[in-house]
């Protein structure tokens, strides 16, 4: 036991280090993105994240977005409880048939113009979930989806530069308001 002790207190801890992010590059980003925003809604960007069935990798990348590395609140943008209070509406994972009617409400109940992002593979292709008895398929089988971001998961810096292009793209602008 004292020999595991004494281990403990001279080995460093065994995490990862802090990722390799261009701060100045996150900060620009940032700002194009409440550019965009403010110009489209006269406001900043509310964000509802909906989990429809994924393993949660991209969840993690998502929440890194409100950490304290990235920050996105010091730029105006912020994740909201309540669909009520959304523009986009960010889902993630291949929709299983127990959150499509949670989906389908999430959806409803988000104002209009409102955007709906597909982050990550599952959600655009249900990806190693495709073929599963309990998927009902990608997002963009039960919402329309204005804009998908790729990876496994998408990086958070993947994840502004998507939402700088949904905000950006004058298309979604008049499909929204239709």
């Amino acid at each position: 036991m004292r020999k595991l002790l004494l281990q403990s207190l001279l080995q460093p801890p065994l995490t990862e280090g802090a990722p390799t992010v261009d701060e100045a590059q996150i900060a620009e980003l940032a700002q194009a993105l409440v550019g965009a925003t403010r110009r489209r809604l006269g406001r900043s960007l509310s964000i509802r994240e909906v989990d429809a069935g994924s393993c949660n990798g991209c969840e993690l990348e998502i929440h890194a977005l409100a950490n304290a590395y990235y920050d996105l609140e010091r730029f105006g943008l912020r994740f909201v409880a309540s669909p009520r209070h959304a523009d986009v509406l960010l889902v993630t994972g291949p929709v299983t048939k127990n959150m499509r009617q949670a989906l389908e409400r999430t959806y409803a109940a988000t104002p209009d113009p409102k955007w709906v992002v597909a982050a990550g593979d599952c959600a655009a292709n249900c990806g190693v979930f495709a073929g599963s008895y309990a998927c009902v398929g990608p997002v963009s089988s039960v919402l329309p989806v204005d804009l998908h971001i790729p990876g496994c998961p998408p990086t958070p810096t993947d994840l502004l530069k998507g939402l700088i292009a949904l905000v950006d793209q004058d298309a979604i602008t008049t499909r929204a308001a239709t």
